[in-house]
């Protein structure tokens, strides 16, 4: 139905090109529309134009071969005649899109004459199987009626409501009026009256100028599903070796109906007026599926089935186009409607951080798009890793950065207390896509650096020969006792709790095994490990405890204790959370009992 209503199209605007030039060929007949018959009873479905109609030998010559266009042999004359200045708009394909009429018709009726009266008529009728015939007849009107005789499966697409449905999706915006006899309750009686299908208004072919802000919210409502006006709107035309129209939306929060998981991204993808796919992927990126809109290019080659674009470098460069445009838009909101942008960021943000990821070209603007929590930045508020780098103090080479899943509990880390120390901020990530964007990149020549890891600058610097003597007999204890950690050490790292764990090298943080788990995946317990703060009460008073009497089982099972405490401040659960109440109870009851 889309290719007939565009072949339809086509038709009735090459009569009103060639008419510049001999208006007789209009014999009066220039109320332009397209009109849609279905008929039940008879079983065939009718699309019918005033265009400029064919005669005998442009039928077999057109209708003959499966592959040849009609509308591509128009614009190749005309462009012949060096008149493309004047060039109509022109999307049908009417040899392939055509026959794409035999899916749903056991036979296809061509009635078809030009200008120059009614003795001019060609009847086709073929079964798609290879034959046609071809004769002449007496056609009242010019144009052309193609009458589908539908197949039993395809009897559906003879409900007036399917037509409408289809037509309202495919050709809502076809140039001319698309229009079909309905039946309508008027003052209690059945009349039959023409209804027009379509909505004809393409708002992204029309001057910016020509557009209100209520047009604009219009538009973007029907086609985001979503009650609130967008956050900004992106409207732009490219000319030159590729040309096409593009209106864009960026939201203003995330749509109810939004997906974060949700596979497929893309922008409606038009052929002049013509809805060619509903989601081209081609044309947007997965990290910017939030953005809603349109392009429309008459410059891509299709398939028979118009389903599956070519690979084409015009694609390419749409899509540059497009991220380039809608990063630049996302820029300018930040900077100028921070609060808008913001909220913007609080939903969408998450999805926005895919491209550091998926966007190599690109991912140092998405980078300056972000915004973070930090430990020196007050709670609830943000910032950029540009205004990060700005203050870090002299001597701090690296972004210090900690993930987890609440930025509250982070603000208390243990893994923070000596960035804390040292005047060093620290930004706090909360985003599943943290763990995995993060680590190796690099920003304006800055390394980010998680702050639980065991590399991190300052772990055991300035720990004195003597007192990793002095700990060197615990330090072999805890080791033994404690086969879930892969090494017992001493750190700077901390400077009022007691112990903590990191993860080694390259191994996996405690946040990274809980996402991974919490996304369906086996991972196998990563050992860590744990790093005891030499300068701590209760670890000194445990070195004093192993010294006088290493046998003491108070040793054990307060090492095993000094793990649990690090355990829950990484956020992970211990392991035997009765045992842990139980130690904690027996330094109770001592405590107690010494009063």
């Amino acid at each position: 139905l889309r290719e007939l209503i565009s072949n339809a199209s086509d038709a009735i605007n090459k009569i009103k090109f060639d008419s510049l030039s001999n208006e007789e060929k209009l014999e009066d007949n220039k109320d332009w529309s397209i009109r849609v018959t279905p008929d039940k009873e008879g079983g065939t479905l009718t699309i019918s134009d005033n265009g400029i109609g064919m005669s005998k030998d442009e039928v077999i010559d057109h209708l003959g071969t499966v592959a040849k266009s009609g509308t591509r042999a128009f614009l190749d004359a005309v462009r012949a005649k060096n008149e493309s200045s004047t060039t109509p708009g022109l999307i049908g394909q009417f040899g392939v899109g055509f026959y794409s009429a035999f899916m749903v018709a056991d036979a296809v009726t061509v009635l078809t004459r030009p200008a120059g009266g009614p003795a001019l008529g060609t009847k086709w009728v073929s079964d798609g199987q290879g034959s046609f015939t071809v004769e002449s007849c007496v056609k009242a009107t010019r144009g052309t009626d193609v009458i589908l005789q539908m197949k039993d499966d395809a009897k559906e697409f003879l409900d007036p409501w399917r037509v409408r449905q289809l037509v309202k999706k495919f050709s809502d915006f076809i140039e001319h009026p698309v229009v079909m006899a309905v039946e309508k309750e008027v003052d209690g009686k059945k009349e039959i009256a023409d209804e027009t299908l379509n909505a004809r208004k393409a708002i992204w072919l029309r001057s910016k100028s020509d557009i209100t802000p209520a047009e604009y919210e219009e538009f973007y409502k029907q086609i985001a599903h979503d009650p609130d006006p967008p956050a900004k709107v992106l409207h732009f035309s490219i000319e030159g070796k590729t040309e096409f129209k593009s209106l864009l939306f960026i939201p203003a929060h995330r749509p109810m109906t939004f997906d974060y998981e949700e596979p497929k991204a893309g922008l409606r993808l038009y052929a002049q007026r013509v809805l060619i796919m509903d989601r081209c992927e081609a044309v947007l990126p997965l990290y910017l599926r939030f953005v809603k809109g349109v392009v429309d290019s008459a410059d891509l080659p299709l398939n028979v089935s118009r389903e599956i674009l070519q690979q084409n470098p015009h694609l390419d460069m749409i899509q540059k186009t497009v991220v380039r445009n809608v990063l630049s838009g996302l820029e300018e909101l930040k900077k100028n409607e921070f609060e808008t942008y913001q909220k913007f960021y609080g939903g969408l943000g998450a999805v926005l951080k895919e491209g550091i990821t998926r966007d190599w070209t690109n991912r140092e603007k998405v980078a300056d798009l972000l915004l973070f929590e930090s430990v020196n930045a007050e709670p609830g508020t943000v910032v950029s890793l540009a205004e990060y780098v700005d203050k870090m103090p002299a001597g701090q080479e690296e972004i210090l950065y900690l993930t987890g899943e609440a930025v509250e509990p982070l603000r208390h880390s243990p893994y923070l207390e000596s960035f804390r120390a040292k005047g060093q901020d620290v930004l706090l990530m909360t985003d599943p896509v943290d763990e995995f964007a993060f680590p190796g990149f690099e920003y304006k020549g800055k390394k980010f650096r998680a702050a639980d890891r065991g590399e991190v600058t300052g772990a055991d610097d300035d720990i004195s020969a003597d007192v990793k003597e002095k700990f060197a007999g615990l330090l072999n204890a805890m080791k033994e006792s404690l086969p879930d950690v892969a090494d017992v050490r001493l750190t700077k790292r901390l400077t009022d709790s007691a112990a903590c764990l990191v993860a080694d090298g390259a191994a996996m943080t405690a946040h990274m095994e809980r996402l991974l788990r919490k996304f369906g995946e086996k991972v196998e317990k990563t050992k860590r490990v744990l790093e005891v703060n030499p300068d701590n009460p209760a670890v000194m008073a445990l070195r004093d405890l192993f010294t006088n009497t290493p046998a003491d089982p108070r040793v054990t099972s307060f090492s095993r204790l000094l793990f649990d405490q690090a355990v829950i401040a990484e956020g992970s659960k211990v392991s035997d959370p009765v045992e842990f109440g139980k130690r904690l109870n027996e330094i109770m009851a001592s405590a107690i009992r010494k009063e």
